[in-house]
């Protein structure tokens, strides 16, 4: 067990007793984890860079002082955009008091953050009653009570918004209406509108504007100007862009872009976290 909390392999730490492991692993810029998933309940954050993790359904944006939550058995791939200095939190939920967090990104106060790189610095092979175990648990109810963020992209099953969605992906910028789309995807507005509330759980605006926030992050942490980025995702203005961002965000793009860029130095990193 001597020298496990060096180990950067996800293998190491799913099996141990200890209810809640940290990993500490970094990543270049635009590093993809192939497809994957673990045993154990995950919180995946980044200390320095900004992750977008994929499974079958959704998009999930991380940006930075955010973590996301990956129920154990979940497939996933995880990309990064910047340096990432990832810390990946292993929780065992059997053996924590705090009810396990569904697939979700949540907001990390300043308390958790410091928490999470504490426990980063423990010795794994930590026993009950110790400072390891107290930062543990402060964790868990950090987890618990923590704020979620709307930072997901549900993607479509249906044919009729297959496509649709797909060029949106693309360009994020194009700014063509249900009635537009109704002539190329085959469906009218109104059945368009009707299988974005049904199948995706938001209306056609609300949809087109996550995906704009999530290009534009990405965009941001690789330096673009607040100007560029604004008129890249379709709006009008950069103080249009910045209003919508900073409601949707908690935070105005000019900080994310700052936070984005802080450079970590990057090691060879293994193919899962």
């Amino acid at each position: 067990m001597d020298g496990l909390h060096r180990s950067t392999d996800p293998r190491d730490y799913q099996n141990v007793p200890q209810p809640i492991v940290v990993m500490s692993k970094r990543f270049d810029d635009g590093h993809t984890i192939p497809l994957h998933n673990h045993a154990r309940d995950q919180l995946l954050y980044a200390v320095g860079g900004i992750m977008r993790l994929q499974t079958m359904h959704h998009a999930w944006l991380v940006p930075p002082d955010g973590a996301i939550c990956i129920p154990g058995g979940t497939d996933h791939t995880v990309t990064m955009f910047g340096d990432v200095e990832m810390r990946t939190l292993y929780i065992d939920v059997a053996a924590v008091r705090a009810r396990p967090q569904p697939l979700c990104v949540i907001a990390v106060t300043s308390l958790m953050r410091e928490l999470i790189l504490a426990l980063s610095k423990e010795p794994i092979a930590y026993t009950a009653g110790s400072r390891a175990a107290h930062i543990a648990r402060m964790i868990e109810l950090e987890i618990e009570a923590a704020r979620q963020l709307a930072l997901h992209v549900p993607l479509p099953a249906d044919r009729r918004l297959q496509n649709m969605c797909a060029a949106l992906l693309a360009d994020p910028s194009d700014g063509r209406t249900l009635e537009q789309w109704s002539h190329q995807s085959g469906a009218s507005a109104r059945t368009l509108a009707r299988l974005f509330e049904r199948d995706l759980g938001m209306g056609f605006n609300a949809w087109r504007q996550r995906v704009r926030f999530q290009s534009a992050v990405e965009a941001l942490s690789r330096g673009q100007p607040v100007s560029l980025v604004a008129h890249k995702h379709g709006y009008s203005s950069p103080s249009a862009f910045t209003a919508a961002f900073r409601r949707a965000m908690g935070m105005p793009p000019s900080a994310l872009a700052v936070q984005g860029n802080r450079a970590t130095p990057a090691l060879r990193p293994d193919e899962s976290a």
